[in-house]
């Protein structure tokens, strides 16, 4: 039971981020705006979109797992700064949210992929 909980949650987490890849490309608007906000350029959306694909290929079929679910966790915390916009209350839940998805990556940091995995 436990290896068919790590591979539901590992492709849980993965879809999370494969979803935000697909949202970048689709309306890139919002996350340019986010990193305009910083002051950042809107270019660094490109690499984050890389990142975020490769991360959720590779933690779905559970390769490199764990360095990919620690380099997760902290892209969660990287970006949930700029998601915290005191005067736009959905904003701060989206961060609060990023902090508890890069809780479950660092879970399953500490306790791998599991045996249903490319490599357990």
């Amino acid at each position: 039971m436990n290896d068919a909980l790590a591979l539901v949650g590992r492709l849980l987490l993965a879809a999370l981020l494969l979803a935000g890849t697909v949202q970048k490309l689709m309306s890139p608007e919002g996350a340019q705006a986010l990193l305009a906000l910083a002051s950042l350029p809107a270019w660094l959306l490109w690499p984050s979109g890389l990142f975020t694909t490769f991360a959720g290929i590779g933690i779905a079929l559970g390769v490199a797992t764990r360095p990919l679910a620690i380099l997760a966790a902290g892209y969660c915390i990287l970006t949930s700064g700029f998601h915290i916009l005191m005067d736009d209350p959905w904003q701060s839940t989206i961060a609060f949210k990023n902090w508890t998805i890069a809780g479950g990556f660092l879970m399953l940091a500490a306790h791998g992929p599991g045996r249903f995995a490319l490599r357990p």
